[in-house]
This record gives C-alpha cells, sequence and structure tokens, in this order.
C-alpha cells in the first residue's frame, strides 16, 4: 500500500453536482480495490495555462489516497474514459513524505545537540599584526574619517554616469 495524489481537472460546463457524484464514484472505486481515501479537496474553477481541448478553464479535484498499484491503474483507467475529465496527474508521495520526516528528525536532533552544548566563550579581539598600528585619532567603535555618519542618507548617485563632472 502507498499514498498517491491524483489531481484532475474536469470540464469547466459540468455542474457541480455531476463532479460530486464523480467524486463518489471514484472513492467508491478505490474503497472497493481495498484502499483509503485520505483527503479530498475541490479547488473549483481555474483558468488553464493552455487550451485542453478547447477548453481555458476548468475545475481542479484532488484525491489524496493509500492504495496498492492495481487500484491506481483501475482510477487512472476509469478517468482516462471518462468524458467530463479533460486532464489528470497521478504522483506518488509516499517517498517524499519519508524523507520530509527524515529531513525534520536530523533537523529536530541537530536542534537538540546545538541548544545542550555551553555557549562557547567569546573571542578575544586579536591584537594588531606587525607593521600595523591602530590609528591613534579614532577611538574603538568611531566611524572612519570621510565615512557617511550613522543613520544619514546615502548620497545620489549622478543623474547620469556617462556624464560625470561635465
Amino acid at each position: 500500500m502507498r499514498i498517491y495524489e491524483e489531481l484532475f481537472i474536469v470540464k469547466p460546463e459540468v455542474p457541480e453536482e455531476e463532479i460530486d457524484t464523480f467524486i463518489e464514484q471514484m472513492k467508491g472505486h478505490i474503497t472497493h480495490a481495498g484502499g483509503t481515501v485520505d483527503k479530498v479537496e475541490k479547488w473549483g474553477k481555474r483558468r488553464l495555462a493552455y487550451k485542453v481541448e478547447k477548453h481555458r478553464e476548468g475545475s481542479y479535484v484532488l484525491l489524496q489516497f493509500t492504495a496498492g498499484a492495481e487500484a491506481v491503474k483501475e482510477v487512472e483507467r476509469r478517468l482516462r474514459v471518462a468524458e467530463q475529465v479533460i486532464k489528470f496527474l497521478t504522483v506518488r508521495i509516499d517517498e517524499t513524505l519519508k524523507r520530509l520526516e527524515k529531513r525534520k528528525k536530523d533537523r529536530d536532533k541537530r536542534a537538540h545537540r546545538k541548544a545542550s552544548q555551553p555557549a562557547a566563550p567569546a573571542q578575544p579581539a586579536a591584537p594588531p599584526m606587525f607593521g600595523e598600528a591602530e590609528p591613534a585619532h579614532a577611538a574603538p567603535g568611531a566611524p572612519m574619517p570621510g565615512a557617511p555618519a550613522p543613520g544619514a542618507p546615502a548620497p545620489a548617485p549622478p543623474a547620469n554616469p556617462n556624464q560625470e563632472g561635465r
């Protein structure tokens, strides 16, 4: 048994009641084949990226279910022959869910390790290298001469960089 998502697009002129009965039929086929329907989402009418069978929009429906391979083949066969469906896509998502769960566990382990480590002592500032001297006129933390003052607006760039100074 694996987890799948089935996204299908129904023609825009199909009434909501007919879409609901079609969804119930699909759920019945899945449960009859031994699967379970986990989630059903109706996204409503949306514009398509390109024309499909002369349609510019369609009603989107997402089914998430757990079933075997034979049930998926039957669902796809029924979607292929249903005249109200213009497009469908089946995606197996159980491996993606496993991968995401593993990443979450690793992230939690790292966070727990980081929280349990003692805080590292602050490193003292390195003394000046040979030949270097601290500027005598600048106090520690004071801005460099010629640098813009903190909080001051940045100077405006020239109107046309190619005609600078003309």
